[in-house]
């Protein structure tokens, strides 16, 4: 069995290396290299050329990949080609395929306001857009995958079969440094867009924090690399992920991972789908500050949280765990 994965984006990357271990040849292609620096198998490096030199780059590539694999793993619903002509291609050619959606180029303004009054949506996916992509997508691929109940819920009725997969790490990589509870704690926010992610929200609880005497170093990841915002990561004592989406996202898997107490929003209408161990702290931007402060005021669970959530990731994010599930849906192609 061989997979690729493209065009972009860094949860490919750890479940390509998981899929290797379970014998699987699978490769991770980014289109374009990024300012994060994830280090994919292979990166052709489109935005490296004019217009014309990379359509023949992905021209030329689109067929050696026909030759060479068996199934095509899209993500972030994209696929070769921006108008998804690549799909009837492999399709004649008997590829199998499967759609990976990871949030933005999924999530509807129109469902999510239903739940989630704080719900934020990138300008640039508009529903219009969102839609056709989705038929396009839906008309070649029975199977699409996404990795919480809150994103389920904008593809259930539009492909054949849907799936929730819990995004992928490899624990092994993350050494757990739990919180001891030191007198002026570091705590991080790391967000990709802040208006997605409720920064607002978590600068203000920081300001009346410390206007009303209490003490900790806060600190913003922005513009960082992969490994310099997983370096960061390691040290704090406290990581907020977001306060709008209503589900948990990568930083805070990750965060879990190295033992940190997490706060994020996971929807009161969600939390039932999720396992019931999950350790994260529930906070929405009406309640953070008095959140932040009551973990603040109990330095002595930092700790226990911590391990709680190494332990959630360790059963349910770790590469071989998830790989598994990747391997059941394809083999059903």
């Amino acid at each position: 069995m061989k997979v690729l994965h493209i065009p972009y984006g860094s949860p490919m990357i750890e479940l390509c290396k998981a899929l290797r271990m379970k014998g699987i040849e699978a490769t991770s292609c980014h289109f374009y290299d990024n300012k994060f620096k994830f280090k994919p198998d292979l990166c052709l490096n489109l935005n490296r050329k004019n217009s014309q030199e990379a359509k023949a780059v992905l021209d030329r590539f689109l067929q050696e990949a026909i030759q060479h694999y068996d199934i095509f793993h899209f993500h972030f619903g994209e696929t070769f080609y921006p108008d998804k002509r690549d799909l009837e291609i492999l399709k004649k050619a008997g590829k199998k395929m499967v759609v990976h959606h990871h949030g933005s180029d999924i999530r509807l303004q129109s469902i999510a306001q239903k739940n989630n009054p704080y719900v934020r949506v990138k300008p640039e996916w508009t529903e219009e857009k969102i839609n056709h992509n989705v038929e396009l997508l839906s008309r070649y691929i029975d199977h699409a995958i996404v990795q919480d109940p809150e994103l389920h819920e904008y593809i259930v009725n539009t492909y054949k079969n849907t799936h929730i997969i819990p995004h992928t790490i490899d624990v092994t990589r993350f050494t757990p440094k739990y919180p001891t509870g030191r007198p002026i704690p570091l705590i991080i926010h790391a967000p990709t867009n802040r208006d997605l992610k409720g920064t607002n929200f978590i600068l203000q609880a920081v300001r009346e924090l410390k206007r009303i005497g209490y003490k900790f170093r806060f600190q913003l990841i922005e513009n960082k690399t992969y490994e310099q915002t997983r370096g960061l990561l390691s040290k704090a004592d406290i990581v907020i992920d977001q306060l709008r989406i209503g589900a948990s996202g990568f930083i805070s898997t990750e965060a879990m991972a190295f033992g940190k107490p997490v706060i994020c929003f996971i929807r009161d209408d969600l939390l039932s789908k999720y396992p019931p161990e999950l350790p994260i702290v529930n906070a929405k931007p009406t309640n953070v500050t008095d959140v932040l402060k009551k973990l603040l005021d109990n330095p002595q669970t930092w700790s226990d949280i911590g391990k709680q959530g190494r332990s959630y990731v360790e059963a349910y994010h770790h590469a071989p765990v998830v790989a598994d599930q990747y391997i059941h849906i394809y083999k059903q192609l």
